[in-house]
C-alpha cells in the first residue's frame, strides 16, 4: 500500500512493522526487529521511526528503557 506523504524508507519500515504484527500495544516491537525485517540499517530505521512517530503513523512506546513501536494507521 502507497502512503501520499511517506518516502520510500517510511513505507519499507511500515510494511516491515505490518509484517512483524506490530499492530497493537501488546504486539510492540523495538527498532532492532524492525530493522531486521526491513533489511534497513539501524540508524536509518531510527530515524525513519522518529519521522513516522510525528507524522502520526506510528506510536512509541518506553519501557524497561528500550523504546517500542506500533503502527496506529
Amino acid at each position: 500500500m502507497l502512503y501520499m506523504s511517506l518516502n520510500p524508507f517510511e513505507e519499507k519500515v511500515i510494511e516491515a512493522m505490518k509484517a512483524l504484527g506490530a499492530t497493537s500495544e501488546d504486539k510492540i516491537k523495538d527498532a532492532d526487529q524492525i530493522a531486521k525485517a526491513a533489511k534497513l540499517p539501524k540508524g536509518r530505521v531510527a530515524a525513519t521511526l522518529v519521522s513516522l512517530v510525528q507524522k502520526g503513523y506510528v506510536k512509541k512506546i518506553t519501557r524497561h528503557k528500550r523504546a517500542g513501536y506500533y503502527l496506529l494507521k
